[in-house]
C-alpha cells in the first residue's frame, strides 16, 4: 500500500475536517506529522506541514472532492457569496494571515529572532484574482 500526500496543512483543524469529508466518501486517509507540529508550531516549516495522505488508488477521487470544495464560493452569515471589494471576484482565500502592518512585521521579526511562534498577525480574506486583502 503506497500512500500519496494530497494536501499539506498548517494546523490540524483543517486537516481533520478534510479527512472527515474524504472518509465520508469512503476514502481511507492518514494524517502525518500532526503531533510534532501541534507540539511546536515552528516544526511546521522543518517537517513540511501536516500531511494528509491517501492510498494511491484513491488519489484521483480525493483530488476531485478537494477541487469541488475549493471551487465552492465562500458565503457570509446571510448565505450570500463573499466578493472582493476591489474586483468583484468570488475567488477568495479564507483565513489569510497578513503581515502588511508595521505591528505585524515587527512581530514576525521578533518571533524569528527569539524562535517563537508569531504573536501577532491579521487574519483576513484575500482575493485570488487581484491580491487585495479585506475583512468581510
Amino acid at each position: 500500500m503506497k500512500l500519496i500526500t494530497i494536501q499539506v496543512f498548517e494546523n490540524y483543524f483543517e486537516a481533520h475536517i478534510l479527512k472527515s469529508r474524504l472518509e465520508n466518501d469512503g476514502i481511507k486517509c492518514f494524517i502525518h506529522d500532526e503531533n510534532m507540529v501541534s507540539l511546536n508550531p515552528l516544526y511546521n516549516v522543518t517537517l513540511g506541514g501536516i500531511k494528509l495522505k491517501v492510498e494511491e488508488h484513491d488519489v484521483k477521487k480525493a483530488k476531485t472532492i478537494i477541487s469541488e470544495i475549493e471551487n465552492t464560493s465562500l458565503t457570509n452569515d446571510h448565505n450570500q457569496a463573499i466578493r472582493c471589494p476591489n474586483c468583484g471576484s468570488e475567488n477568495i482565500y479564507a483565513h489569510f494571515k497578513s503581515i502588511k502592518s508595521i505591528k505585524a512585521l515587527f512581530a514576525m521579526l521578533l518571533s524569528f529572532l527569539l524562535f517563537i511562534y508569531p504573536p501577532y498577525y491579521k487574519t483576513l480574506s484575500k482575493c485570488k484574482e487581484c491580491g487585495s486583502e479585506f475583512k468581510h
